[in-house]
């Protein structure tokens, strides 16, 4: 049973640093395209970053150079270190897996996915 757990929300000033965990289970994140996307309430879930199972990564231009992805194999886990946040960076954090090697051009579309996690709220005062 695929299961995605994130941690690692709260609280932080304009300018200030996150850093959230995606924890995998029922698969292996070494093998599998992992996207995080982001939602707040009333509007729609858009994606953020992507890691496939060769570790290319992908990232939407609102969060380039500020946001990183990056996996832990051993505790089958990816991460979303996010530096410089902005306050419309605020929003609940979900990560999603479809379980293929490669993600798709499609990477930053929710139907890309089949499994979410429950998501984890940041918040960004400024």
């Amino acid at each position: 049973q695929v299961q995605l757990v994130e941690s690692g929300g709260g609280s932080v000033q304009a300018g200030g640093s996150l850093r959230l965990s995606c924890a995998a289970s029922g698969f292996t994140v070494y093998s599998s395209c992992v996207a995080w996307f982001r939602q707040v309430p009333g509007t729609e879930r858009e994606g953020v970053a992507a890691i496939n199972g060769r570790q290319n990564t992908y990232y939407d231009d609102s969060v380039k150079g500020r946001f990183t992805i990056s996996r832990d194999s051993a505790k089958n886990t990816i991460y979303l270190q996010m530096n410089t946040l902005k306050p419309e960076d605020a929003a609940i954090y979900y990560c999603a897996t479809n379980r293929a090697i490669f993600c798709t051009r499609e990477w930053i579309q929710t139907s890309a996915y089949d499994n979410w996690g429950q998501g984890t709220q940041v918040t960004v005062s400024s």
